[in-house]
């Protein structure tokens, strides 16, 4: 071997130790940057000696789509859970202290108390006070549940607005991308950059890829809608500034055409799915539940007289002196539900009406003759509440049990669905977790390999360093040879 040959051959190696001392700093330095794919430096033999061809970006294509998917689970089930607490909160209370089921038990305690002494004006008071608990109840619980709505709905806004300019980005990085490859220039970073924004677009909705030429990408919705194709589509929704009970939200668009949002409340995909959900779903399911616990009391203190219909009673609504139909639904009673005024002393009303009957006009009096210790009404209308009714199946609770029975079966229900949905959260957080992991380990940076990597490189560059003194000493002996 000539003397120029080895000269070449340590020039090529010192480049080359040289270009991958870059990647491999390059790679420690964003050690810490999970959306940063791991470098390779690939050589190649080159006579004479060796040289760094390109630089290879780590990748694993079926462990970044689970990846996506599993974001996009996440994403969708932590916005239902979050929704699911917050409803807990404001509808039921602490404990359950602000329900319609604690509120009705009082008010069965009253009634007993009240029966067992029906002369007592103070206990008539308190027994409306009670009724007065019970329709504050379904009112607050009316207003949480329609508020969240509204704010579910804020929530939607800002996420496509998120999800639009996520879009936007993407198509920067999409384009860099493109450009790239067909100028021959390295577009690691681009890529890095691009599928950052994917994990981003995924855990607002669920995304497929569909490679194209030269590195570009095209995205749709998992129900097939197109989201990007060389240009980012427009994500549309209005808002609703009120909600009234019954009313279905808006729907999320995709250049005009509406896309899938939905799920069974247990399991959604992306975040906007998971606020319809939550909008459209639970909360319409519980305002159906409250709604018909209106109905049902209403039913149970409803007056009745010989040869006229029955009347509400204690518990009134717009549609007065009429009552609602039998085990059919009525939109937004419970946030119209109200108390008698002809039972309200603070209006002018006469509590001990519970007694005796009478609200409706005469033909409803019970105790004709005011008997002190009258006390068959209230005794019915603590059995009414105990006593099987019809109701509307579209509360989702059954179509017949006890109005009592009926507000302790829907707290049954939302802690079922509340646990199933955290239970759900936790489930799809832990398989997003590990499922990172997996990818961080096939394509993130390991912190002690590219140290031992750096390790080869020194020793590579100290034999080279090492030919290279040798081939100048020969060098210098054959040009004092010559002088």
């Amino acid at each position: 071997m000539s003397l120029s040959t080895a000269f070449s051959i340590a020039q090529s190696s010192l480049l080359s130790s040289g270009r991958q001392t870059s990647v491999l700093s390059r790679n420690i330095q964003e050690s810490g940057n999970s959306d940063y794919a791991r470098r390779i430096a690939v050589n190649a033999s080159l006579a004479p000696g060796v040289r760094t061809i390109l630089v290879q970006r780590a990748t694993n294509e079926q462990l970044f789509r689970q990846n996506l998917s599993a974001l996009a689970d996440w994403g969708g089930q932590s916005a239902i859970s979050a929704g699911l607490e917050q409803l807990e909160q404001t509808v039921f209370g602490v404990d359950n202290s602000a329900s319609a089921a604690t509120a009705i038990g009082k008010l069965q305690e009253a009634l007993q108390t009240y029966s067992a002494s029906p002369a007592n004006l103070s206990l008539a008071e308190n027994t409306i006070n009670a009724a007065r608990q019970v329709v504050t109840a379904l009112n607050s619980g009316t207003a949480a549940i329609q508020a969240l709505r509204v704010d579910t709905d804020q929530q939607i806004a800002e996420a496509v607005d998120s999800l639009n300019a996520l879009l936007q980005q993407f198509k920067v990085a999409n384009d860099a991308v493109v450009s790239g490859v067909r100028a021959g220039r390295d577009v690691n970073d681009a890529l890095d950059m691009r599928d950052a924004l994917l994990k981003k677009i995924a855990e607002y909705v669920p995304v497929t890829t569909l490679s194209r030429a030269d590195g570009d990408l095209a995205l749709m919705t998992r129900d097939g809608a197109m989201l990007f194709d060389k240009i980012p589509r427009e994500v549309t929704f209005r808002p609703s500034s009120a909600y009234a009970p019954g009313v279905a939200g808006n729907s999320v668009y995709v250049d005009g055409i509406p896309i899938g949002l939905t799920g069974d409340g247990k399991a959604v995909s992306g975040r906007l799915a998971g606020l319809v959900q939550l909008r459209d779903g639970v909360a319409n399911t519980m305002q159906r539940q409250l709604d018909e616990i209106a109905r049902g009391l209403i039913a149970a203190f409803r007056e009745t007289g010989t040869a006229v219909p029955d009347a509400p009673g204690l518990f009134t609504w717009a549609g007065a002196p009429a009552r609602p139909a039998g085990g059919t639904l009525v939109d937004g009673l419970a946030g119209s539900i109200r108390i008698n005024a002809a039972f309200d002393s603070s209006l002018g009303g006469n509590p001990q009406l519970l007694r005796d009957g009478g609200a409706n006009g005469a033909a409803y009096v019970a105790n004709p003759a005011g008997a002190s210790g009258y006390a068959e009404l209230l005794i019915a209308y603590g059995d009414r509440l105990d006593a099987p009714m019809a109701f509307d199946p579209a509360a989702g609770l059954g179509t017949s049990m006890a109005v009592t029975a009926f507000s302790t079966t829907a707290i049954g229900w939302f802690e079922g669905v509340r646990q199933d949905a955290t239970a759900t959260l936790e489930t799809k957080e832990a398989l997003s977790a590990r499922i990172a992991e997996a990818l961080s380990n096939e394509t993130g940076v390991n912190i002690d390999s590219e140290m031992s990597l750096l390790l080869e490189l020194e020793n590579s560059y100290q034999a080279t360093s090492r030919l290279l003194k040798a081939v100048d000493d020969m060098m210098a002996a054959l040009l004092a040879a010559v002088g």
